[in-house]
């Protein structure tokens, strides 16, 4: 399975539409060799160079999707996908861009296809559907694009 962006390459830098400096919408992604077995698609993006001041855990989670359809191929820019939106770590049931404090970070997106749909509840966090796909994934790919404020 492969999770690519028209917006960046992998390892590139995200272009600042993506981010709080920007419009701070969601970039477009595309899903290829999903597994035919696949029942459910989950979506995550992280950034795991969060001072450990400001996270003790360096994790700021900034997008949490679930029980995407597995026929799903991509996601539209500023489109949020099917599927059940999880929190980020701010709260908030939505797509949340990069904002590093400090440096530049690192972004990754991550894409699994699961053998079953997971029984959470909108809201749910990154750590609850990380544990509720265990055992169940069938497929992963991942996307890492990197950022840094303007200024820094």
């Amino acid at each position: 399975m492969h999770l690519t962006s028209s917006a960046f390459p992998a390892e590139g830098k995200i272009p600042s539409l993506y981010t709080c400096e920007g419009k701070n919408i969601n970039p477009p992604l595309e899903f290829h060799d999903v597994p035919a077995a696949a029942k459910a698609l989950v979506l995550l993006m992280d950034d795991p160079d969060v001072p450990r001041d400001r996270r003790p855990d360096g994790m700021w989670d900034h997008w949490v999707v679930f029980n995407i359809p597995p026929a799903t191929r991509s996601i539209a820019e500023h489109t949020p996908p099917p599927g059940i939106q999880g929190a980020n770590t701010d709260g908030k049931n939505s797509y949340y861009g990069p904002c590093p404090p400090d440096r530049e970070h690192r972004y990754f997106f991550k894409l699994y296809a699961l053998d079953t749909l997971l029984h959470l509840a909108p809201g749910a966090t990154k750590k609850q559907v990380e544990h509720a796909m265990q055992g169940h994934i069938l497929a992963q790919a991942e996307l890492m694009g990197r950022y840094e404020k303007r200024g820094k």
